[in-house]
């Protein structure tokens, strides 16, 4: 546990049950995850149980309590993507990339998500990676958009 990092955090906030979200939130943004020792130090600063922080975190799907890798990808499986493609797609990142929906890549790099939208429906289907968007997608430029992203 980063001590130093999780207090710089709690410092910002007055140490109210109402600061919960966004302290997760800047838990999030710091780590890429929710670190479980992490969440017992809220609860008790936050006064808090730690099975409501875990029902926060797991109801939000902007939370995660896994590691999540360097790159986040996100494949959009909403209607005009699944018509259109959505998961094809999403199976070609899933064996390119040897993890399932929901999990990282060993080596760290990748985390492999679906998502309901990605408000992109006129270039469906569509996937994001980080914060740029690739539209009209195929399943053969899957291969050259993650060595893009390749250390």
């Amino acid at each position: 546990m980063d001590q130093e990092r999780l207090d710089t955090i709690l410092s910002r906030y007055e140490g109210d049950a109402a600061d919960l979200i966004p302290v997760l939130q800047d838990i999030q943004d710091q780590y890429s995850y929710l670190p479980k020792d992490e969440l017992k130090v809220v609860a008790q600063k936050l006064n808090v149980p730690l099975t409501r922080i875990f029902s926060v975190a797991t109801f939000y799907k902007m939370f995660s309590l896994i590691p999540k890798g360097r790159h986040q990808i996100r494949v959009c499986l909403g209607t005009t993507c699944h018509l259109r493609g959505g998961p094809r797609l999403m199976e070609s990142f899933s064996h390119r990339l040897g993890v399932e929906p929901g999990y990282t890549t060993k080596d760290m790099q990748f985390s492999l998500e679906t998502v309901g939208c990605l408000g992109s429906c006129a270039q469906a289907p569509v996937a994001m990676i980080d914060d740029k968007y690739f539209g009209r997608l195929a399943t053969d430029k899957v291969p050259k958009i993650l060595k893009l992203y390749k250390n």
